[in-house]
């Protein structure tokens, strides 16, 4: 665990994934109830609208969701990236997937700004107003950020299978290289603005997985078995507060668990969720079940 971890750790935001999905869907019922497109173009990330006040875009942006392709593609599309930030939480750590994703919107709102300083360099005799900033507001989104995501999941698990179509199953690694291939080439085909929109969006998936001192810990079998280390220890400590009488279950084999005393049993027995009710009331001697 990094100093970083230690003390901002506690502030991780947990099911990351379902608060971006629930912004995604926010947005699109705004897109649906707004034909004109007038809502969504204040809610984009403009540079120049945000140096003039429209502050509200450094974070409203992150609502306008990557893909408009009808209700139905967008409910799987939604379902996909929550399924894979998820998986990716899980095996990652709240805090660090949480640092993942921040980083991902910080270095685009960053690729924003620095695209109008280029702007204003190479094209000082042209009047840049707010209409143009607003075209280049609506290039940046949030569909590499989950393309990213996606491309994190086939580094992370690169063996599991998706089904291609619904139909076809193809292993997760080749398909990060493909869309590894097409998002290169669209980079080098693209225009400036192009660049500067992919290289941004995409570049919390270069410096997290390049440049980190702790890549080795991505392997998920190596968390796997440090995570059932760590709950041997505590276990064999005795710093458990809650145990199953039947089962012997704690919190710390399943953090998501609910355990309670029965009232009807005589003495401090606690159960689990799934034998409070099913389990053997414990009397006394003497005393009637």
């Amino acid at each position: 665990m990094s100093p970083f971890e230690k003390k901002f750790g506690k502030y991780a935001i947990k099911n990351l994934s379902f608060v971006l999905v629930a912004c995604y869907a926010v947005g699109y019922v705004i897109q649906q109830f707004d034909r004109s497109g007038m809502i969504t173009l204040y809610l984009n990330l403009n540079p120049y609208a945000i140096l003039h006040g429209q502050v509200w875009r450094l974070v409203t942006w992150i609502l306008i969701p990557p893909s408009s392709g009808g209700l139905f593609f967008t409910l799987i599309m939604l379902y996909f990236y929550c399924s894979l930030g998820t998986s990716l939480e899980r095996t990652w750590g709240t805090y660090r997937y949480n640092v993942y994703l921040f980083q991902g919107m910080l270095f685009t709102i960053v690729g924003s700004f620095l695209l109008m300083g280029y702007c204003y360099l190479i094209m000082p005799q042209f009047q840049l107003t707010d209409e143009y900033f607003s075209y280049i507001g609506m290039m940046f989104s949030t569909f590499y950020i989950n393309m990213s995501i996606f491309l994190a999941y086939a580094v992370t698990f690169p063996e599991e299978q998706v089904l291609l179509m619904f139909i076809i199953p193809v292993r997760v690694k080749w398909m990060g290289i493909f869309y590894t291939v097409v998002i290169a080439f669209q980079f080098l085909t693209t225009d400036v603005v192009g660049k500067f929109v992919i290289g941004a969006s995409l570049l919390n998936f270069i410096v997290f997985f390049f440049t980190s001192r702790n890549m080795m810990h991505l392997n998920p079998k190596q968390i796997h078995r440090r995570q059932e280390f760590k709950r041997d220890v505590r276990r064999n400590t005795g710093s458990t507060k809650h145990k199953c009488a039947i089962c012997g279950r704690t919190e710390v084999d399943s953090p998501q668990m609910q355990f309670r005393f029965c009232s009807k049993c005589d003495g401090n027995y606690e159960y689990c969720e799934e034998h409070l009710y099913t389990h053997t009331h414990i009397k006394r001697p003497g005393q009637r079940m």
